[in-house]
């Protein structure tokens, strides 16, 4: 299938490999941003054709994963009312919360939809007036061009019984938040090419600077991301810190300049919690002012909503590549993705589902 198989080409994914092992002359830790380049990784046994002195690990690159557990508490509660249709992606539904999740609160007969895109639920608003129809909005800034159009399309239709649940998180504050962390072991980033079509690179610029860390923009076929871990390499071998982009048939340095304008127009900048890492000043978006009301948080009163992490889940440390899933002592065992204990074994792009479905030992 061209496009995919030629991204995919065992021999020219063997040579990157010598190319890399031949350049390496000292042990090098990288991590990737993605959850889709985490699971490439981990099916394509990436990271076993790398040198051993080559580590990757995984970072907070799965939008469901770092849903704080009060944000999934609130999605429970809105969905639990009468007069709600609470649409969401279907991976958001078995991301537990403290006690239950969507998939529970469907199987006990609240409307719970699953929908292909947040104008899927502003269709339905605008067909049902009669219903409060509510959007799960999750996601990094690659899906949140999409949310801001649906909040815009719903304004000027006068849509009142549509409203979003906010939970859009961005990538360069996390990348800081680890860089800046006593237990960092990151020498150098993978970024996800996704989020960069979207938003451009040029806001990595100053972290690789500051850090002195590489950054390359990196696709998520074995070749992209083998070519990726080469520049990388090749830049610590150097003692470079630019940001690459390894992704050019996607990606441009401005990004994607309509969507941008639109997000800025719609969200503002706020603290967001994230979930298995905690506060993260200036790494979340959510409504201006003048989109208010159509914030799901302040139309249902939840906005107050806390809960407590479980203290035997360990997806904090794995998102921020401290651990990896296999180390924790509930993987496979008393967390698995029919009895999840975190996201990270829920999503499709979480690190523990990826090592459960590739690596288990026996699967």
């Amino acid at each position: 299938m061209k496009f995919v198989d030629e991204y995919r080409d065992a021999a020219r994914a063997e040579e990157c490999a010598q190319a890399i092992a031949r350049g390496v002359t000292r042990p090098w830790t990288l991590m990737e941003i993605c959850g889709g380049q985490t699971h490439a990784i981990v099916r394509f046994g990436i990271d076993e054709l790398l040198p051993p002195t080559i580590t990757l690990v995984h970072g907070p690159g799965c939008p469901v994963c770092v849903t704080p557990l009060e944000l999934i508490d609130k999605a429970i509660a809105i969905a639990s009312r009468p007069e709600v249709t609470f649409c969401s992606f279907g991976d958001m539904l078995r991301v537990p919360g403290s006690r239950q999740d969507l998939l529970t609160v469907k199987a006990k007969g609240g409307d719970v939809r699953i929908v292909y895109s947040p104008l899927d639920a502003v269709k339905l608003a605008r067909a049902r007036p009669d219903r409060q129809v509510v959007f799960f909005a999750v996601g990094f800034e690659t899906t949140a061009p999409a949310n801001a159009h649906a909040v815009f399309q719903a304004h000027a239709e006068g849509l009142r019984n549509f409203s979003l649940l906010v939970s859009h998180v961005l990538v360069p504050p996390a990348m800081e938040a680890i860089l800046g962390s006593p237990s960092n072991r990151v020498q150098g980033f993978l970024t996800a090419g996704h989020v960069c079509m979207v938003m451009g690179f040029a806001d990595y610029e100053p972290l690789a600077a500051r850090y002195r860390v590489p950054m390359v923009v990196t696709g998520f076929e074995p070749l992209d991301l083998l070519r990726g871990i080469h520049l990388c390499l090749n830049q610590l071998e150097t003692g470079r810190a630019d940001v690459e982009n390894a992704y050019g048939r996607t990606v441009r340095r401005e990004g994607n300049p309509g969507a941008r304008a639109l997000l800025q127009k719609v969200f503002r900048v706020v603290d967001r919690k994230w979930r298995g890492v905690g506060m993260i000043p200036q790494s979340g978006w959510a409504l201006r002012e003048e989109f208010a009301a159509y914030d799901a948080e302040q139309r249902f009163g939840v906005a107050d909503y806390v809960a407590e992490e479980s203290s035997e889940c360990l997806s904090g440390l794995v998102l921020q590549g401290v651990k990896k899933p296999p180390e924790c002592p509930a993987f496979g065992t008393r967390c698995t993705p029919d009895h999840p204990l975190g996201a990270t074994m829920v999503s499709n792009e979480g690190a523990c589902a990826a090592y459960y479905r590739y690596r288990r030992r026996g699967a």
